[in-house]
This record gives C-alpha cells, sequence and structure tokens, in this order.
C-alpha cells in the first residue's frame, strides 16, 4: 500500500511500533511505496515527539525505563540466577551445539556446560568465559557492539546466526507475560529470532521479578520457546499462567528444580 500522506504514513508507523515495537526504515519504506528517506523524516518526528526512539536500521517504542547497564544487572539475584543456571543444565544433556543469548541469567552457563560442548554467542562476558575455560570450542559471533547488553547485533549477527543449527539455543528476556516474550532492545530481539529459528530446542531464563513485568519490544509470543526456566520467588499465579499458555516451566529450587507443567 502506498502512504503519499505524512500524517497517514506516521500514524501507521506508530500502529507498527504499539504492535511490534520495532519499524525497520527500509522494509517500511518498500512497503509503503516512498524513500527511506522519507521514513526516516517520519520516525525523526516521531521521536521529536516522544512517541518513538530511534534506533540503528529504523525505530522502536520510547525506552520506558528497563534498558538498565549490564554491571547494574548482573549485581542483582546472582543466586538466583545461578540457582537458574544450574537447572538449565539438565535441559542441555546430550546437546553438541547451543547458543547462547547475551543477558546476566545465561551468562553463568558458559561456565557450567561440559568440556567439548561447541558454544556459539554474541554475547562478549559468555565469549570471555569460553575462552578463559580452553575445554569447549567457540564461535563467536560479531556486529554491531550494545554496550547496554555487552554484545554483537545487527545485520551481520543475524547473518551468521542464520549459518548455523543448534541443537539448544538459551535465550534471556527483560519480561515474560501470558502471551508474550519481551525485551527493551529492538536489535537485541532480533539476534533472539534469529536464535531461536536456528535451534532443535529453545529455553528461555529469566528470574521470577521478569514474570508478569512489561518491556517495550515484543520479540515474540510465548511459543518462541520450549522451556522457560525461573526460580523458586516466583508467584504461582504467574507460574500456572505460562503453563496454561503450553509452555513447560522448570522452577529451580533451592535443593532441586521443578517441573510445574
Amino acid at each position: 500500500m502506498r502512504y503519499t500522506d505524512a500524517p497517514a504514513r506516521r500514524d501507521e508507523l506508530l500502529r507498527r511500533l504499539s504492535a511490534e515495537g520495532y519499524v525497520s526504515s527500509s522494509r517500511v519504506a518498500e512497503e509503503f511505496g516512498v524513500s527511506e528517506m522519507t521514513i526516516r523524516r517520519d520516525l525523526r518526528q516521531l521521536a521529536a515527539d516522544g512517541l518513538a526512539r530511534r534506533v540503528v536500521g529504523g525505530a522502536s517504542l520510547p525506552d520506558l525505563g528497563h534498558g538498565r547497564p549490564f554491571e547494574e544487572r548482573a549485581g542483582t539475584g546472582g543466586d538466583e540466577k545461578r540457582s537458574i543456571a544450574e537447572a538449565c543444565l539438565e535441559l542441555l544433556s546430550g546437546a553438541g551445539t547451543i547458543a547462547l543469548d547475551a543477558g546476566t541469567t545465561v551468562a553463568p552457563l558458559a561456565g557450567l556446560v561440559a568440556a567439548g560442548t561447541t558454544i556459539v554467542s554474541h554475547s562478549a562476558p559468555v565469549i570471555q568465559s569460553a575462552i578463559e575455560r580452553g575445554d569447549v570450542e567457540l564461535v563467536g559471533i560479531g556486529g554491531v557492539y550494545q554496550p547496554e547488553t555487552r554484545s554483537f547485533a545487527g545485520a551481520a549477527a543475524r547473518r551468521a546466526i542464520g549459518d548455523y543449527a543448534f541443537d539448544v539455543a538459551v535465550l534471556s528476556a527483560t519480561a515474560v507475560d501470558a502471551t508474550s516474550i519481551l525485551c527493551a532492545n529492538a536489535l537485541d530481539a532480533e539476534i533472539k529470532q534469529e536464535l531461536a529459528r536456528a535451534a532443535r530446542t529453545t529455553v528461555l531464563l529469566v528470574d521470577h521479578s521478569k514474570l508478569g513485568s512489561r518491556a517495550p519490544i515484543r520479540v515474540g509470543a510465548l511459543s518462541l520457546v520450549d522451556v522457560i526456566v525461573t526460580d523458586d520467588g516466583a508467584e504461582p499465579d504467574d507460574l500456572r499462567a505460562l503453563a496454561d499458555a503450553g509452555v513447560r516451566v522448570v522452577v529451580a529450587g533451592a535443593e532441586q528444580a521443578v517441573d510445574v507443567s
């Protein structure tokens, strides 16, 4: 459909931002039948009005405060994150090639997976941990560095991930509700989607504070993942909502993991 009227274009851009959390300048320019520069002008205006946030390649919803620095996030909930990572290990049994997402809950896995495992990751902390171990095969994914997540993203990273097939992809998220997986960075969302597409099994690691929470970017429906692993601080209603949505839920307790599905 061709959008030649600026108000109509901007209304449609806002509709897509609300529904998807992110719009690509090049993609919508082609769909709207206008130049990419025209779309960039529209996005600049929406950003000036406080309705969008300009990011590489397009725009996302305005930052709602979820994008805390990696170091700040890494310093909270350490015991819970370690417990979640250890519970996830059972799900990785027999997996030869594992993709590890960026995120403070996923990062501990780099030091826990079995020797000889092939780790594929765009996360700088995961890559560093694998290098220090020296007993795993490492495939580092490069691209545009994102300080907020200490990871690489963008078109080059997406293309590189597309060359691989993973036994298991382990993802992180900023928030999870009864229908969706959410994050705070549009480029990060694209990488999560690519990792899930390339994996036979996809596992999502989230501490209990993420359940029932909100974030501006929609990564995908809960059906994007096969298993969600969280900690024993999770509210029963949140766990039941996930199980009712058809996702296997594993709760990492102080002594052992409990499958509530």
